[in-house]
């Protein structure tokens, strides 16, 4: 009995213990423990959730990051900036309104416009004398069909300007029209009335001359003499002198001139004028040709190159303005013995007028109007295309020609052979008196 007991409990321990016969999933065995259904053969479940349909890639870890280049952004919202207007009525500050360009020095700045005539006729006055120091220069025809110049001084201040010829009618409205000191060698008794009348009050005390006994000494008009050359084309001016005796004066205020604008871009055009042609009546006539490499017009007087004896080189502007403007013969302008009559040149616009202008720079040219419907002081030509919008200058040096009618003006886009004219000229021209050197300058 008891040897019946012990074998029935060792039958009993093999059972548990003995594992199972049984195949498992994929040749596993079945143990007590529940397993899950394998997702693949090669990946064994954790507890760590699997996504489905996961794509094969090489992981690159998270925690180090690509680095990323910086981008400098301009934001697309931020408008461009506006150019500041240079004229034809406000002007930055230190821009001087003769030409667009900032003012050289302080000097320059603080003091007046200073407008100064210069003799054209006969060619022995050739070549004058710091024309090409000038900010603006204005051409007109005097009597006899023969032109003089009124050059006005802001930027530059040279000692030697000249020879300084008489004023006429048509300066009393350049002078206020630039708000101008006003230096001349004299004038007919009508004009020196004009200028001493009431009306002018306001800018009488702005006028030099020797005519009011402005001298050598305190006022810079001085004599050159020369052999050959008439009393009347010996006086010269030091622009220094001057501007001091306009400070002693208390008139040497650094005044504006409004009219003209300015712009560094050339606005379209088909017009090419590469050389200009300007006749009065065959007693004189003008040639300007553009220089290319310069960005320049060179100047030629009968057909001659007209040169600057200050400093040797040919007349040059930056910017060619033509101006036609009625004139009237005006015999009560001279005294009643003169044979000549001045011109009365109506620098100003009335309702309904034809005011008609060229302006030439860089090469081109533009037609269009002036306007000066305002004769007040400060208030110069405006130069506007037939919608209005003003013709802007080249920043720079300007030449202005007053002429009756545009029928004496030739555009053309080929250059004349000034060569070969200047050639045949002096074949045939007789000798000039030399230039000054050293002048002493005497009492006039």
């Amino acid at each position: 009995m008891r040897r019946l007991f012990a074998g029935l409990m060792i039958a009993i321990l093999v059972i548990v213990i003995a594992p199972s016969s049984q195949p498992g999933i994929s040749g596993q065995f079945v143990t007590n423990t529940p397993r899950p259904i394998p997702t693949d053969p090669i990946l064994f479940f954790t507890n760590t959730p699997r996504p489905t349909n996961t794509p094969d890639f090489t992981p690159t870890p998270s925690h180090t990051p690509t680095a990323t280049p910086t981008a400098t952004l301009t934001p697309s919202h931020t408008p461009s900036p506006t150019p500041t207007p240079v004229g034809p009525f406000s002007y930055p500050d230190g821009i001087n309104s003769l030409t667009g360009l900032p003012y050289p020095d302080e000097n320059a700045q603080n003091r007046r416009n200073l407008l100064v005539k210069i003799s054209n006729y006969p060619p022995i006055v050739r070549p004058q004398s710091g024309l090409n120091q000038a900010d603006v220069i204005w051409e007109y025809e005097v009597e006899g069909g023969v032109t003089r110049f009124a050059a006005i001084y802001r930027s530059n201040a040279p000692t030697h300007v000249g020879p300084v010829r008489s004023g006429r009618l048509v300066d009393l409205e350049l002078a206020p029209m630039y708000q101008a000191l006003f230096a001349y060698s004299g004038s007919s008794q009508p004009i020196m009335d004009m200028i001493l009348n009431a009306e002018i009050v306001p800018w009488g005390y702005n006028v030099f001359s020797p005519q009011f006994g402005d001298n050598c000494e305190d006022s810079g008009f001085c004599r050159f003499p020369r052999e050959g050359l008439a009393f009347e084309h010996t006086l010269y001016l030091d622009t220094n002198i001057l501007w001091d005796k306009a400070t002693r004066r208390e008139v040497n205020r650094p005044e504006r001139a409004r009219g003209f604008a300015f712009g560094e871009e050339t606005p379209p055009t088909d017009l090419r004028a590469l050389d200009v042609f300007v006749d009065w009546y065959g007693q004189i006539n003008a040639r300007w040709q553009y220089d290319e490499q310069t960005g320049r017009y060179l100047r030629f007087t009968d057909e001659v190159p007209h040169l600057d004896a200050l400093d040797g080189d040919q007349v040059w502007v930056d910017n060619l303005v033509i101006v036609q403007a009625e004139h009237i013969e005006r015999p009560d302008l001279f005294e009643p013995e003169s044979q000549s009559a001045s011109q009365e040149i109506r620098l100003w616009t009335e309702p309904g007028g034809y005011y008609p202008v060229y302006v030439l720079r860089d090469g081109v040219y533009y037609q269009g109007f002036w306007d000066r419907q305002n004769r007040e002081m400060g208030s110069a030509l405006q130069l506007k295309f037939s919608t209005g919008e003003p013709i802007k200058l080249k920043p720079g040096r300007t030449w202005v020609m007053v002429v009756r009618g545009m029928g004496s003006v030739t555009l053309s886009e080929t250059l004349n052979n000034m060569n070969a004219t200047g050639t045949a000229i002096l074949q045939t021209a007789t000798a000039t008196p030399p230039l000054w050197e050293t002048p002493t300058p005497l009492p006039r």
